[in-house]
């Protein structure tokens, strides 16, 4: 099996992080719904979880958060109908909340591994939470792959939860290990990760469960 080193850190193809417009094929079950009525929720109430197995798979129905108003509707590109049947990382491509995001991660080279993961977890920063680092710091990291990619790997488990699974688990360990453990607190619309508020989570994808986060995890920052 290849073995792909980046800053320091050895992982396999079969765990490192990609998160680009790239199709692959995929051994995980799609979490894709098939409602008619408009898919984004903004409710405050903690979403219902599907995984009653425990799998961390979810559908179009536990979606929740305010941003997810913000995704296109129907089986336009982005909307959920259109990303649940994708590959996590041919799915973040087409997300409107996640433009620089995937610019990051085109920076690194990382292409193909994400979209062939079993089952994982993705915390996404929006848009706005890279611009938050200012436009200099985000091309010193663009031109750096060897620092940017330890911190999208930070972003990544190398286990499929969904938001109820990541309440009871609390910490969480990323595909960065040397980053720290991932606090996870609150629920539903005031779930936050290390900090970072969950904008819109439990998005389904075929391989992967997403929560887009207002901030950009910084390995080494969880001091709890």
């Amino acid at each position: 099996m290849k073995t792909l080193r980046i800053a320091g850190i050895g992982l396999t193809a079969a765990t490192a992080l990609v998160l680009t417009a790239c199709s692959g094929t995929d051994q995980a079950s799609s979490g894709n719904g098939s409602s008619s009525a408009p898919a984004p929720m903004s409710s405050s109430s903690a979403p219902m979880s599907s995984s009653a197995s425990g799998d961390g798979m979810t559908t179009n129905a536990d979606v929740f958060g305010p941003a997810c108003a913000k995704l296109p509707q129907g089986n336009a590109p982005g909307s959920l109908d259109s990303m649940g049947p994708q590959p996590v990382a041919s799915a973040a491509s087409t997300n409107p909340l996640l433009t620089k995001l995937v610019a990051a991660v085109k920076a690194t080279n990382l292409v193909d591994t994400l979209n062939s993961q079993p089952a994982i977890t993705v915390f996404a920063p929006a848009d706005s939470a890279f611009q938050a680092l200012g436009d200099a710091k985000f091309g010193e990291l663009a031109k750096n792959p060897s620092q940017l990619a330890p911190i999208l790997q930070y972003h990544v488990l190398g286990k499929r939860y969904d938001a109820k699974g990541l309440a009871a688990a609390s910490d969480v360990t990323s595909l960065n290990t040397a980053g720290g453990p991932l606090k996870v607190e609150g629920t539903g619309d005031n779930m936050t990760v290390n900090g970072a508020k969950v904008l819109c989570g439990n998005i389904p994808t075929k391989n992967a469960t997403v929560f887009v986060i207002d901030k950009v995890l910084t390995p080494g920052t969880n001091k709890n």
